[in-house]
């Protein structure tokens, strides 16, 4: 650990973060919430540690500094945080401009667009009834459509007042944009988990016309602050082993 900064001397504070360990019990495991903080941090540009958290043997160290907390969780010029959209609000205030950039989405419909998604995608993977199933499908698709139309819907600083001629709608790779924002931070993490485990446990793809999806998809592909925050696949699958339930006939 590095010394607590100086709020005077222009240095970055001292900022560590526990994540939630993978399989090894030292890679990044599968918990959307640690990769969101994780983003909120790396877009900040500040400088911190990231410390991984093996739940099967969580060292006493750990538990004496956040009892009974499982990660995500940080440490703040040694101040321990646990809640995560409280970290993120805190974040965003202290992490402020000019050092730092604002990362709040400015359409606050933003924020909330595919905020569904994850919950019908619970549903879907969870069920074990074949007649169920369609309907559980159609709901989760159906939930992806309304992230797709948000995505291809032009946002109010993308439509020209005084043009004549017709909207073409967004090409935009991001929710608010095209730059990551905290409701990216927030959703992209659950997106990926439900493009991967939908494809291995019920062979369900995101359809390929939901061009607003992929877009957005591929363009946290290719953003380190997304993909180095990532856990690897293999880590989201057998996360998803036992929660993924056979359709039982």
């Amino acid at each position: 650990m590095t010394e607590p900064a100086s709020t005077n001397g222009g240095r970055d504070p001292d900022i560590e973060l526990f994540v939630k360990a993978g399989i090894d019990g030292e890679s990044i495991g599968n918990c959307p919430f640690s990769q969101r903080l994780f983003m909120i941090l790396w877009l900040k540009g500040v400088v911190f540690n990231v410390t991984t958290v093996d739940l099967k043997r969580k060292p006493a160290d750990l538990h004496n500094l956040a009892p009974g907390t499982h990660p995500p969780f940080l440490t703040y010029n040694g101040e321990v945080k646990t809640d995560i959209n409280k970290i993120e609000e805190f974040l965003e205030e202290v992490l402020a401009p000019p050092k730092y950039p604002k990362l709040a989405a400015k359409n606050r419909e933003s924020n909330t667009a595919g905020i569904n998604i994850f919950a019908k995608f619970s549903a879907y993977i969870k069920n074990t009834q074949p007649q169920a199933n369609v309907g559980l499908e159609k709901n989760l698709t159906t939930a992806l459509k309304k992230l797709d139309d948000y995505l291809n819907g032009s946002l109010p600083d993308e439509i020209d007042a005084d043009s004549m001629e017709e909207e073409k709608g967004s090409t935009r790779k991001f929710l608010d944009g095209s730059e990551l924002t905290l409701a990216d931070c927030n959703l992209l993490p659950k997106l990926h988990i439900v493009k991967v485990v939908a494809k291995k446990y019920r062979n369900f793809d995101i359809p390929t016309d939901m061009e607003g999806v992929w877009r957005y998809l591929n363009s946290a592909y290719n953003r380190d602050e997304f993909t180095n925050t990532c856990p690897a696949d293999k880590e989201i699958e057998t996360a998803y082993q036992d929660v993924a339930k056979r359709l039982v006939k």
